[in-house]
């Protein structure tokens, strides 16, 4: 008997065939837990942890209201401000600073009083066609007038007994206006010519030169 049974523990036990191992599908409403944990993931950390009022990922128009007041406002034109009520406390960004306009004044011109009309021949009516022959008007030729008028009262011989400048435009030396022509000493025209040149080159024109006169008490 007892080798009967000991016979028979030392028989093998028949081999168990694999067990198989399949994958399980899953099922659709996993999908949806999945997706709701996500959503409510991401909608946490978009709540403001002050106001407990979902950020919204676009800014609100100016003027609408949330349950704990004014939503932050934007202006489209270029600037904005934005106003966040928390805890009954307004916070508004300070705007930004208008520029100062600076003004600038304005250079003052010079006038002088109106010429009467010159007698035909004389020094003034030839400085009268001089002066419209330069493209200047008739302001400048009642510059001319002042200014000359001061200087020598248009005398072609006047002359300065201390500074030794001479003719209607008081050249110093006079000797200067023989680059107009040999009769400087003598002859009005030459004097002129010579004079509204120095005028030109160094003033722009007589009310510049008239301006500069009145301004120091010589040109």
């Amino acid at each position: 008997m007892g080798r009967h049974l000991q016979r028979i523990e030392s028989v093998p036990a028949k081999a168990r065939p694999p067990v198989r191992r399949t994958r399980r599908r899953a099922k659709p409403s996993h999908f949806l837990f999945g997706f709701t944990a996500a959503f409510a993931f991401v909608l946490v950390t978009v709540v403001d942890p002050y106001s407990g009022a979902t950020a919204s990922p676009y800014f609100q128009l100016a003027g609408s209201t949330t349950d704990e007041g004014p939503a932050q406002a934007v202006l489209v034109a270029g600037s904005y401000t934005n106003t966040i009520t928390r805890d009954g406390f307004t916070v508004t960004e300070k705007p930004k600073p208008v520029p100062v306009v600076v003004a600038v004044e304005k250079k003052r011109s010079v006038t002088a009083p109106s010429a009467a009309v010159p007698d035909p021949g004389s020094a003034q009516a030839y400085a009268y066609d001089a002066v419209a022959g330069r493209g200047w008007g008739e302001d400048q030729y009642n510059c001319l007038v002042s200014l000359w008028q001061k200087e020598s009262g248009w005398r072609v011989n006047a002359e300065n007994s201390s500074s030794g400048a001479y003719g209607i435009p008081q050249a110093l030396p006079g000797s200067k206006m023989a680059t107009a022509g040999d009769d400087w000493a003598t002859n009005a025209g030459t004097q002129i010519e010579w004079g509204l040149s120095y005028i030109t080159g160094r003033y722009g024109t007589p009310c510049g030169a008239w301006a500069k006169s009145q301004a120091s008490g010589w040109y």
